[in-house]
């Protein structure tokens, strides 16, 4: 069976063929610059790299640009599109209403729709790509997997605001979480390495990138997460703020900023950023700062302490902690970050052991010392894998066929 994962945005689709259910990438790729005058598509096959610019005018033109490309003689790995038996895509928000992986219908769709209010930059984009997807591929099963399903066992003390309860009652003003599929995978990654049930785990996971959240998982599920009603809330991130007063909204409004400008200030011109003045990328303000650069130094410096005090906070609700695990670009490749947010924390049983922890770049690792009470793993996440494991459960046409590989059980049991 072949499952193509879809992840369409603004501009660009992702995709990633997968033959199940060994979980086996086929091929992987991106169309790039779409409706722009030279659009870009790389497409990875069998260890090379096909690269190709053309005018791509819009995300149905984009999918038939890949379908074309999956199945072309000499850089495709199919024979023909019917082979593509379903197809997974990425959806940011699902709201209260999903807490899993659905086959999409008419009522689905119609739910994606509804909830464009709540993700306006991801979910009109993320419907393109399944409309695309089903006049492309009218025989092949399609599925939506959302970003919000994971964090919908949060309990209501910790996703709901102290606001006037009217608002979430006609406006479902409420926290949400985002980055729920990578978090998933990596609760149950850490869960299978450390021999235990996936419900049978507490884990601190923190998926640090341009985009950054942490989330506390008790007994296997979300039960906090920092992202909250937009993923502007939270950690300080590449080009976001994270927390902050909203009092310096008003007083700012009251200085002449209007809306398109506090929006722009909160969610492009903040974080790393704003801080640094130079960068909303890790890698440079770690170098600039190592050059003696203060203002790259503190951009390093609050993106670490505001981490630390996430997971102090966690520690204290989950009570028990088995497992801290870093996730994303930042997570995955920068020693640097992990060691000084473990630094200090020897109190509530996190020691990395420093060797391992530099030799931890993008590859999964247990990075803690021996005498550490939590175990501290490096577990680069795998979205498409989670979301290619959730499609195949929920469209496998011979049921006792969705459990012959291991891996693949862990994650398609993951709801």
């Amino acid at each position: 069976m072949k499952v193509l994962v879809i992840n369409a945005g603004s501009s660009s689709v992702k995709y990633r063929l997968y033959r199940m259910p060994e979980l086996t990438v086929m091929a992987n790729g991106v169309v790039e610059k779409i409706a722009e005058e030279k659009s870009e598509l790389s497409h990875s096959y069998n260890g090379k790299t096909h690269s190709l610019q053309t005018k791509v005018e819009d995300h149905e033109k984009a999918m038939g640009l890949i379908l074309n490309t999956l199945v072309d003689k000499h850089v495709g790995v199919i024979k023909s599109i019917s082979e593509i038996d379903s197809v997974g895509h990425r959806v940011v928000h699902g709201g209260e209403e999903f807490t899993g992986s659905v086959v999409i219908d008419k009522k689905v769709i119609a739910s994606i729709e509804k909830f464009t209010d709540l993700a306006p930059l991801h979910n009109p984009h993320n419907l393109t790509g399944i409309k695309a997807a089903k006049k492309k591929l009218p025989n092949a099963k399609q599925v939506a997997c959302f970003d919000t399903a994971f964090h919908t066992t949060i309990p209501k003390v910790a996703y709901l605001y102290a606001l006037d309860y009217e608002l979430y009652q006609k406006y479902r003003i409420r926290r949400y979480g985002f980055h729920g599929t990578s978090h998933r995978y990596v609760a149950r990654r850490i869960a299978q390495i450390m021999g235990k049930h996936k419900y049978n785990i507490n884990a601190i996971t923190c998926h640090l990138g341009n985009g950054c959240s942490i989330t506390a998982i008790k007994d296997g599920k979300s039960v906090d997460t920092s992202m909250g009603f937009t993923p502007l809330e939270g950690l300080v991130m590449g080009t976001r703020s994270g927390d902050f007063d909203p009092a310096v909204l008003f007083y700012l409004a009251d200085k002449g900023y209007d809306l398109k400008t506090l929006k722009a200030l909160c969610n492009k011109k903040s974080g790393l950023l704003g801080i640094s003045g130079l960068s909303n990328d890790m890698r440079n303000l770690l170098r600039d700062a190592e050059s003696g650069n203060d203002r790259a130094k503190l951009a390093v410096d609050m993106f670490v302490y505001r981490i630390k005090k996430y997971i102090g906070a966690y520690t204290t609700v989950l009570g028990r902690v088995d497992a801290l695990a870093f996730a994303g670009g930042i997570g995955e490749n920068a020693w640097q970050i992990r060691a000084q947010i473990c630094e200090g924390l020897d109190s509530i049983g996190i020691q990395l052991d420093s060797k391992e922890n530099q030799n931890a770049k993008d590859k999964e690792l247990l990075i803690s010392s021996p005498d550490s009470t939590v175990k501290v793993f490096v577990v680069p996440t795998n979205e498409e894998a989670a979301i290619a494991a959730d499609t195949y459960q929920l469209t496998c046409n011979k049921r006792s066929q969705c459990h012959q590989n291991n891996h693949t059980e862990v994650l398609q049991k993951s709801r």
